[in-house]
């Protein structure tokens, strides 16, 4: 029997959830009618919800042994959530994916099919379009994809989700790397592995609202950024490199005026802009040092990626008890 392990994030999805438990009903019966040596588990990972989210993963775990959840102490972020979910995950195949379905779950036995056929170790879906997003948000997220595969070894694929279907190969190299600032897109890249892309049209939520404001995801790409590039450390350098530059001609040029010339050295207003230029450049740069070494000094500390609260484990103890 072959296995597979469907992942899901939650992060107050109680609007969404139950719409989403009812399609994937179906396509796993649909999966399994094509490959009757298949079995499921379904593994919530609820990340902190404030909603009634955890109460319906306990109700769906009493009553359908398929479901398996991990619930979190508090919310620890998505990438903590899908890491749970590979770790826990029990599979011979892992499939990550949203709660919201706008990754579609009719992809599954095209993706499963392209597994099996063993050319690939990873199915996932690259949205072709962005209908129904804001267009400055879709403008910044294609000029993200732009910049950082011009500045990054690792090449990530414009409109590439976080909806996957690995192989247990695939899924222990990404475990492997225990880093703590986490950047998926960027690590399912750099693991490798032959990928197949399935393009399809944006999809819209089917219930619910998102919690990913334009804020939220601009840090989201400055963490791709400063992952999977040092080029703003190479930027600040050349920042530097160039300032001393232009302030040595300028004091070259300036003592030329005065001694051949007798031009007064004037402008107040000048000097006071080239201070505070001066003076943000050197911030900016710094900031950027800052950054890695924050990151630095999270990834020393050792914390763990998430904490556990509750799983479906503790639910069967209490009922037996």
């Amino acid at each position: 029997m072959k296995k597979i392990s469907i992942v899901v994030p939650c992060y107050n999805e109680q609007e969404v959830l139950p719409l989403f438990y009812e399609e994937i009903q179906k396509v796993m019966a649909q999966i399994q009618q094509e490959h009757n040596d298949t079995t499921f588990e379904l593994l919530f990972i609820n990340d902190g919800s404030c909603d009634t989210t955890l109460i319906q993963l306990r109700e769906l775990a009493k009553k359908d042994p398929q479901v398996r959840y991990v619930s979190f102490s508090r919310n620890f972020g998505k990438e903590a959530g899908m890491f749970a979910g590979m770790e826990n995950a029990t599979g011979d195949y892992v499939v990550i994916m949203d709660a919201d379905l706008q990754h579609p779950p009719k992809f599954l036995p095209e993706m499963y099919n392209y597994i099996l056929s063993g050319e690939y170790d990873c199915a996932t879906t690259r949205r072709i379009s962005r209908k129904g997003e804001q267009k400055l948000l879709s403008w910044f997220s294609r000029k993200f994809y732009k910049i950082i595969n011009k500045i990054s070894q690792t090449e990530i694929v414009d409109g590439a989700q976080d909806f996957r279907f690995m192989t247990r190969k695939m899924v222990d190299s990404i475990l492997s790397m225990k880093e703590y600032n986490r950047f998926s897109k960027g690590i399912f890249s750099w693991v490798g592995f032959r990928t197949k892309y399935i393009a399809y049209e944006n999809v819209e939520r089917a219930a619910g609202t998102s919690t990913w404001s334009f804020w939220k995801l601009f840090c989201y790409a400055l963490e791709g950024f400063f992952a999977f590039s040092t080029a703003p450390l190479t930027i600040s350098s050349v920042l530097g490199m160039v300032s001393c530059l232009v302030a040595f001609i300028m004091i070259i040029v300036i003592v030329i005026k005065k001694l051949c010339f007798g031009d007064p050295v004037q402008g107040f207003a000048t000097l006071i802009c080239v201070i505070f230029l001066m003076s943000g450049l050197q911030l900016f740069c710094t900031g950027i040092s800052g950054q890695y070494l924050a990151k630095t000094y999270l990834e020393t500390k050792r914390r763990p990626i998430y904490l556990v609260n509750e799983t479906e484990a503790d639910l069967k103890e209490e009922t037996e008890s």
